[in-house]
């Protein structure tokens, strides 16, 4: 059996570096950051198969290859402030830790205190984890350089969109069905441009739903 150190080297490896991520604070957080700890322990052995993983009902931990990809196209930079939403765990704040100079993180119930207490654990203590619906953000501690966003969307909630620094960029999983593509969206004017960026799938999450029409 292998241990985690070489299993987080193989992930890096041979889903992040092949699907050129190459960037040297994106690669050393991911080689730094044991995945296994911010999955259920029934998932650990689980933690560097190269897919999304079901955390907690409704909350995901990205596939390697996509949060690298959206972190990536994201250019975190030291000086930023980053919003991460629906941290689970709080593999995802930990990673953009060591990137960014401080991650405000938002959960939900139970989910806040588990991810506040393993982040604790890990030493991450630039990350301040906020409880509360992911779909409000964080405002009072906005506007955010990075916004990151860990699941699939229909829509952005327009309180999220308003907590987007001017300059700022925004990454989410916006879901079609089955079918997803990242988008980056870059605040100029106070206006959300956004981009596709590769394609990817993920569990929409609550308050990120598209409103139904009623047909008659």
């Amino acid at each position: 059996m292998q241990d985690f150190v070489t299993r987080r080297t193989l992930m890096v490896d041979t889903q992040v570096r092949p699907n050129d991520v190459t960037k040297f604070p994106i690669i050393e957080a991911m080689l730094a950051i044991p995945r296994e700890d911010f999955v259920p322990a029934a998932l650990r052995e689980a933690a560097y198969v190269g897919e999304t993983l079901t955390v907690a009902p409704g909350r995901v931990l990205l596939e390697a290859r996509n949060f690298a990809k959206m972190l990536d196209a994201l250019d975190v930079q030291p000086t930023d402030l980053a919003l991460d939403l629906g941290c689970g765990l709080g593999y995802s704040a930990a990673v953009i830790a060591r990137m960014a100079e401080a991650v405000v993180a938002v959960e939900e119930g139970d989910l806040a205190t588990l991810a506040e207490a393993t982040l604790s654990q890990a030493g991450a203590d630039n990350v301040a984890v906020v409880q509360g619906k992911i779909s409000d953000g964080s405002a009072k501690h906005g506007p955010y350089d990075v916004v990151m966003i860990e699941g699939g969307v229909e829509i952005v909630p327009q309180a999220i969109l308003d907590q987007v620094k001017e300059g700022g960029r925004i990454a989410a999983i916006f879901m079609e069905g089955a079918l997803g593509t990242v988008r980056i969206g870059r605040k100029i004017d106070g206006v959300i441009g956004w981009r596709d960026a590769f394609n990817a799938a993920a569990p929409v999450l609550s308050g990120f739903t598209a409103a139904r029409e009623f047909v008659l």
